[in-house]
């Protein structure tokens, strides 16, 4: 997450999956919800928790971090990139350039489904230069791969068009999902049903928020904590600052989930959530952004 630019975040890659279904079936609006509920997969937590240790090797493996310019970013776009193109995915990796340095993007397509009707989920996979970034965004961009690891697994045939997003140099302003949406014709803006951020979504002193923006979105997650006990809040720490804003800023409808990052849970949120009043990630943006800095609840 990046917190410096106008920005936006809850649970993890089953959620994804309830969004999608819940956007990709032919129920009207009012029965999205239900229906979700009803379809969202039992998505193995180890399989995402896999991932992250993945992540955090690769940033081992290259100087500790996975920043944009840094060879810990490019190796990371490739293991998600391998990811699903053995699941069937068709793959595309889009370069841009920022600061003097080449970026990339990796876009995934799952065959099938509308494609006038496109839905897309997306993370930031870039850290910060001073640490892993598992949290941010390992979280997000793990549990979004497991979940189109699920969609392939089960054969999920939509009656929209799926798509996944993994985006570059968030951590700088948004650049990487910027550049995607400024390279789509007007007539491709217009045939996305909705964009789903997740961006910290496995804060080690967790909070459940949940975005304002499209309501239908909204209310398939709320309904969904709601289902399992879980109260939500409206997710205020960074409004706009995720890469959710470069999709509504041209009027595409954007939904999302968020954990918590340097802000102070209050006392009245420990009664709502437990944990303690302390920052929702005191590890946020610095090198202990580890696998250890994961609750697996959230």
């Amino acid at each position: 997450m990046n917190l410096s630019v106008p920005r936006r975040a809850v649970a993890a890659a089953a959620l994804t999956a309830l969004a999608l279904g819940g956007l990709t079936g032919t129920a009207g609006a009012e029965s999205r919800a239900a229906s979700a509920l009803a379809a969202a997969p039992d998505i193995p937590l180890a399989n995402v928790k896999q991932h992250l240790t993945d992540l955090q090797a690769i940033a081992t493996a290259n100087g500790g971090n996975r920043a944009h310019g840094r060879p810990g970013y490019k190796a990371s776009i490739d293991f998600v990139k391998a990811k699903l193109d053995a699941a069937g995915y068709t793959t595309t990796i889009q370069q841009f350039s920022y600061n003097g340095t080449t970026g990339y993007n990796l876009i995934a397509d799952w065959p099938g489904g509308d494609p006038n009707q496109v839905v897309m989920a997306g993370a930031h996979l870039d850290s910060v230069s001073s640490g892993a970034g598992i949290n941010d965004n390992g979280s997000g961009s793990a549990a979004v791969l497991e979940a189109a690891l699920a969609v392939a697994r089960a054969g999920y045939q939509p009656s929209k068009h799926l798509r996944f997003g993994w985006w570059g140099a968030e951590e700088l302003g948004l650049v990487g999902s910027k550049y995607y949406v400024n390279q789509l014709p007007t007539t491709e803006r217009s045939k996305f049903a909705g964009y789903l951020n997740f961006d910290m979504i496995g804060s080690p002193n967790p909070g459940y928020f949940v975005y304002d923006d499209d309501p239908v979105i909204e209310k398939t997650f709320k309904d969904y904590f709601a289902g399992l006990g879980v109260p939500t809040e409206i997710e205020t720490e960074g409004d706009g600052r995720s890469d959710h804003a470069s999709f509504k800023n041209v009027g595409i409808p954007v939904g999302g989930l968020f954990t918590g990052a340097s802000r102070v849970k209050t006392s009245a949120q420990v009664t709502k959530w437990g944990g303690t009043t302390t920052a929702f990630d005191r590890c946020y943006h610095s090198s202990c952004d580890t696998t250890s800095n994961i609750n697996d609840t959230a």
